[in-house]
This record gives structure tokens, sequence and C-alpha cells, in this order.
């Protein structure tokens, strides 16, 4: 029996189809709501990670666990909803793991676990979390739940994680996360910052989770990402594949230290989340470069795709 947390979100769904097209059918957790494309692909059972008495139930029998649930955001209004969730979430996880004999457990954390700013340093899995290489909650939350998997490891949990950089795929909504951008650019938004990160397929990170599943490695951790690209050659790719025109502003650190101050002070008369914050607006203008190699050798099979293909797929599907 395979167990997935977090399965109807956007990794969480890819992660469904992939077992679907391998003949895999999963027990998976909800809450709300349920994506149609998923609905018949997994045994579905509505629980919380925070319930633990719910989740002695549900881990009956499982034998390997996906742990994919998380809440992200980059609003200090939700910073307790992440550490319930990423932190305390995680820890329950990993509890019903060692209680009910779990024989292996997969683990997403994410590349903001190891801290995203070292001008000029590539991030590798050598790398965590501190204060100084981090200006954010959800990094921190992500660094201590990865925390306590080391700790299930400690005690005899065979387990490995994952840290994704940021994520595009398809079969969900536009204005939800990274994918938000899409809708950003096709409604005709026309700026470009000077920053960049590492980028992936949702498709990818499935495939690399069954695979690390069914492999023989424990007590590792890898970064997943395919192509490290500027955030300007990232919207230019985006709007062409929208066959939209293209960002054509530079923000500079000047112009995002006001659109943030403004967006807060909007937030504070409208009551509404900001757009952008301090957080979204320095990691925009930060050059962040992943490195991939640690997966390629451990995967030696497996290769990414290019985000081209990727972005141009997603935009062909068009809004979910």
């Amino acid at each position: 029996m395979i167990l997935v947390t977090g399965g109807t979100g956007l990794l969480g769904t890819h992660l469904i189809l992939a077992m679907h097209r391998k003949g895999i059918r999963p027990k998976a957790i909800y809450r709300t709501h349920i994506p149609e494309i998923i609905k018949d692909k997994a045994d579905w059972v509505q629980a919380d990670i925070l319930d633990i008495v719910a989740l002695d139930e549900v881990f009956n029998g499982i034998e390997q666990v996906y742990h994919v649930a998380a809440f992200v955001s980059f609003h200090k209004q939700h910073r307790d909803k992440m550490y319930a969730a990423n932190v305390h979430g995680t820890e329950n996880i990993v509890n019903a793991c060692l209680q009910h004999d779990v024989k292996k457990l997969v683990h997403v954390s994410s590349v903001a676990a190891m801290g995203r700013n070292r001008p000029g340093e590539p991030i590798n899995e050598k790398m965590f979390w501190t204060r100084e290489s981090s200006n954010s909650e959800y990094s921190k939350t992500k660094y201590l739940g990865e925390m306590e998997v080391w700790r299930g490891i400690g005690e005899g949990l065979n387990a490995v994680i994952i840290n994704p950089s940021i994520i595009f795929g398809e079969h969900t909504n536009w204005e939800d996360g990274s994918m938000k951008i899409f809708s950003s650019i096709q409604n005709g938004f026309p700026w470009y910052s000077s920053g960049g990160a590492g980028f992936v397929d949702a498709d990818d990170i499935a495939e690399i989770m069954i695979a690390l599943m069914n492999s023989d490695i424990s007590a590792e951790r890898f970064l997943v990402s395919a192509e490290n690209l500027t955030y300007k050659d990232l919207f230019f790719q985006i709007a062409d594949a929208l066959k939209v025109k293209r960002p054509h502003k530079p923000v500079s650190p000047f112009l995002a230290s006001i659109v943030w101050r403004l967006e807060k002070i909007r937030s504070m008369i409208t009551g509404k989340l900001p757009l952008v914050t301090k957080e979204t607006a320095h990691s925009g203008l930060t050059l962040v470069r992943v490195n991939n190699n640690k997966l390629l050798k451990a995967l030696p099979a497996f290769s990414y795709r290019p985000m081209n293909e990727t972005l141009n797929r997603i935009a062909a599907k068009k809004s979910y």
C-alpha cells in the first residue's frame, strides 16, 4: 500500500497521474476538494496531517509514503499555517511512518530549505538554511520540516528527501502559486526583474520520486532542478509560448522597494494580501543558480525535459 499526502496540489496531481500511467493506485489524503482529473485514480481519504488520530487510521497497512503536503506562502499573515503544515505536519508523518513500520518515505522539501542568498555560489546539497542566507519564513519552515525527516532517519526510518526548485505543470489553476506567472503574462504583465532561479517540470519530479522510492537510496537529499534561467528569459519564453507581447520594463532595486511598500499600505487599507512582499521583491532581484549534478549521478537513466518544451505544453493547455 502506498500513501500520498498533498495529492490534490500541483505536484501531488502529477505524481498520482504518473502512478496511474504505471498501473499504480495509491491511497491519497485530501481535505476539501479532489481535482476531477485524478478523482478516479486513487483511493481518497479525507484527513488532515495535523490530526494524529486520523493519521493513525490512514497509515494502517501502508508500506510506502510520498509526503508532498505543504503550505506555501510568502505572506507574514500565513506564518502560523506554514509552521503547522510544514513543520508539525511533517513531524506527524514521520512519527506515523515510524509507528507503522513504513518501509520507505520520500519527502518533498524545497530548494528554499537550503537558503538562497549566496551570491556567486551555486546551491548544492551540502547547504542548509541559515538566517543569513534567507529572508523567508517559508524557507525556515521547510528547513525545520526537513530536520524532522532527518530525525526520523536517525531513529531508523528509511527515507530520502528531494528539494525541488520552482515547479511548473498543467492540471492546476493559473492563479495558484508559481503558475500565476502564466496568467500575469497572458494578461499583459509588462515587468521583468534582474534575478533568476532554477525551474523544473512537475512530471519530472514525479518520475524522480517514483524512481527514488524504488531504489536502494536512503538517507540522502537531492536538488531537483532542470534549468537555471533568468526571470527575463523565463518571462520571454512564456510570452512566446502564449503568443502575447513580451514583458518589456526592467524592475530596478529602487522600484522594487517602492512597490512592496505601496503594496503593504494597500494591504493594510483593503485587508487583501499584497501582490508583492518584501520577501518576493528581494527574491525577484536575486540571481540563484542550482547545481543538479548529484541527482543525475544517482539516477543515470533519467534526464530532464527542456523547460521550453514544458512551457509550451502548459501554454497549449491554457488555464484550468
